[in-house]
């Protein structure tokens, strides 16, 4: 049996990817809520070293890491805050990673619904400013991470339903949004590097997907439900069925799972992609915990790895 190359682990080192500074209607959660804005970096260190290092036991061997406000970065000073790691404390980082055996992967989520860390230019869309700042970042993160042979855009949930207690909402219609994201394309592949992307865009849009994605770009279509099965109409519910058609459609493929919603959705994903995705076309799974790295979730961020690793056993060993 053919085996996918990549089993990889996303990891949050900045935390502002979901409701913006002064959104409205939300409940108090706490340090560990992971949606909330906050002016300072919330990453434990020794979380995040403990956990990296527990990673290679489970086989997992890419790391896909949400920079977001986690890294200075030297173009745009402005985007830094509180706690913000410097690069060369990424880089001590990232050789870490690399000496333990797991690529590093770079993940800058340029979707609209997940861009509070980009400050004043989440609010500066499809405007020059606002793509010369996202060609920055690529540029200079693609040297961070010593080019990279993939880059994450992330570009999921742009809805107007995602962002309905933000303080500004913000959702391409079809011409900005292909336009904002082919140029995003043109800046990973100008940096050497292969896009990746969620590939949530297809339940809501499929034929603008069928006819607009680039065939090279990697897809992790994602979910994390239990319900596998076809339903009276011969397919599955939307989230799934996109597995089959992506693969349909000759996309590579990582599919994407997690504990956040049923603790065996992780062995079902691997069982149903490894059984309905062509081998030429799998190249991996992703396991997305949806934590923060705090001392709080520790031991939830370890048995998402330990989950994934028990999936794989069950597609790949048994």
């Amino acid at each position: 049996m053919n085996k996918p190359d990549i089993w990889a682990y996303l990891i949050h080192l900045g935390s502002n990817m979901w409701y913006d500074e002064g959104s409205s209607n939300l409940p108090s959660l706490g340090e560990e809520a992971f949606h909330e804005y906050r002016d300072y970096l919330l990453c434990d260190e020794p979380t995040w070293d403990e956990v990296i290092h527990f990673l290679p036991t489970q086989g997992i061997n890419t790391l896909i890491i949400d920079l977001g406000e986690g890294v200075a970065y030297d173009t745009h000073p402005e985007l830094a805050v509180p706690g913000t790691w410097s690069k060369d404390k990424l880089r001590r980082k990232l050789d870490e990673i690399r000496a333990l055996g797991m690529e590093p992967i770079p993940k800058i989520n340029f979707s609209a619904c997940h861009d509070a860390w980009m400050k004043e230019y989440s609010r500066m869309l499809s405007t020059d400013i606002y793509r010369q700042v996202a060609a920055d970042l690529i540029a200079e993160v693609s040297d961070l991470f010593d080019h990279p042979r993939y880059f994450h855009i992330g570009m999921d949930e742009e809805t107007a339903a995602h962002q309905q207690n933000y303080a500004y909402t913000f959702v391409r219609a079809e011409k900005p949004w292909w336009s904002d994201f082919y140029y995003f394309v043109d800046q990973v592949e100008k940096a050497g590097a292969r896009p990746w992307v969620w590939s949530d865009y297809y339940w809501e849009h499929p034929d603008l997907f069928r006819k607009h994605m680039p065939k090279d770009v990697l897809q992790s279509n994602w979910y994390y439900g239990d319900d596998f099965f076809k339903g009276k109409d011969g397919k599955y519910n939307t989230y799934v069925q996109t597995y089959v058609d992506l693969d349909e459609m000759g996309y590579d493929q990582v599919p994407t799972g997690s504990t956040w919603g049923y603790l065996h959705n992780e062995a079902r994903t691997v069982l149903f992609c490894r059984d309905n995705i062509s081998p030429e076309h799998l190249k991996g799974f992703m396991t997305a915990p949806w934590m923060l790295t705090v001392p709080g979730k520790k031991y939830s961020l370890i048995a998402d790895a330990a989950v994934l690793a028990d999936a794989r056993r069950q597609g790949y060993e048994k």
